[in-house]
């Protein structure tokens, strides 16, 4: 029997869980945080699914484990937990852990207001504004982002053929668009988005096997989240959208790589311009601001440096055990 103890602080990005790990977590091998991905996912993924299934997390839960950086001209490196893996980079995550790194002193910036995060997709620099103890906002510049295909089918058991495209954010997203089979997320309860997604993204990644990998990295592959699009529901915002993710999952935020790789979709399409706002919904309601910062290349494929700006808000701390001599100890799914 073994017991194993994790100090925890929770909080939330615009309404998405965010559980970031303050003690307990694994010593990695590795000289990037894409090898330390790999090791924890080979030999510690118990701790990910303890933590986030249930009975301590949910069906929506995601966090992050903290640790030092590789350059030391950076100021940590970060590993992103969730219900449905080790993702190589977690826009809403990042806000959400820098919000609480700050007002809780688990790191000290080198520069005040500007943070050099070390994760699994690459470096990713991020500003803050703090008002006393409180973080305001949080601004990350992300991971070069691109749109990878477009105008790709896909047949619909309940909605009929599908016109998508894929845009890679730090994940892969395929995002649908409205059109004449699907008249947008306004339209849909987040339960038929969920059910539609899980059979899609699956189609999708047997259709266009190995069509989607990371020109840089070939760890990151496939399509992993579902970006459906649609009328916001305040005027003023520039698009709404509902992301899935995992097995079951609707983000309560606008999604930080979902927004990136949305971002990178429409200035392909040349529908925004770099410098320009685009104020972006979750299905909630809650808001991020994207805006494209710099046109760049990735591999062979012209892509943008994307920035996303978002709020957080600490509410629970935890001392979490894990004991396996409890038969739920590595946590456990039911839908």
């Amino acid at each position: 029997m073994a017991v194993h103890t994790f100090e925890c602080i929770d909080a939330h990005t615009c309404g998405n869980p965010v559980r970031v790990v303050k003690a307990g977590g694994p010593a990695l091998e590795g000289k990037t945080m894409s090898e330390k991905r790999q090791h924890f996912l080979r030999e510690y993924d118990w701790i990910r699914t303890g933590l986030m299934f249930e009975p301590r997390g949910h069906d929506m839960m995601s966090g992050s484990i903290l640790f030092p950086p590789h350059d030391p001209e950076n100021d940590f490196a970060i590993l992103f937990i969730e219900t449905s893996g080790c993702l190589p980079m977690c826009g809403h995550g990042t806000i959400g852990t820098i919000t609480i790194a700050i007002e809780e002193g688990l790191i000290t910036p080198k520069i005040p207001g500007k943070i050099r995060m070390e994760a699994p997709a690459g470096l990713v620099e991020i500003e803050y504004q703090q008002t006393g103890k409180k973080v305001d906002w949080v601004k990350l510049t992300n991971v070069k982002s691109y749109l990878a295909a477009r105008d790709l089918t896909i047949d619909c058991d309940d909605l009929g053929e599908l016109h998508f495209d894929v845009s890679y954010g730090g994940n892969y997203y395929a995002i649908v668009d409205p059109q004449q089979n699907f008249s947008g997320v306004h339209d849909f309860n987040a339960s038929k988005i969920v059910s539609l997604s899980k059979i899609l993204r699956e189609k999708i990644n047997e259709k266009y096997k190995d069509c989607f990998v990371h020109p840089e990295n070939d760890t990151i592959r496939d399509v992993s989240h579902m970006l459906w699009t649609g009328n916001p529901l305040d005027p003023s915002s520039s698009g709404r959208n509902a992301v899935f993710y995992g097995d079951k999952a609707i983000d309560r935020s606008p999604c930080g790589t979902g927004t990136s790789a949305r971002i990178a979709q429409l200035h392909a399409k040349g529908i925004i311009q770099p410098h320009t706002d685009f104020i972006h919904e979750s299905f909630i309601g809650s808001k991020f601001t994207g805006r494209v910062e710099e046109v760049t290349k990735i591999g062979n494929f012209e892509a943008v440096v994307p920035s996303i700006k978002g709020w957080a808000r600490i509410y629970g701390y935890n001392t979490m055990t894990i004991d396996t001599d409890d038969p739920y100890a590595f946590g456990f799914q039911v839908l």
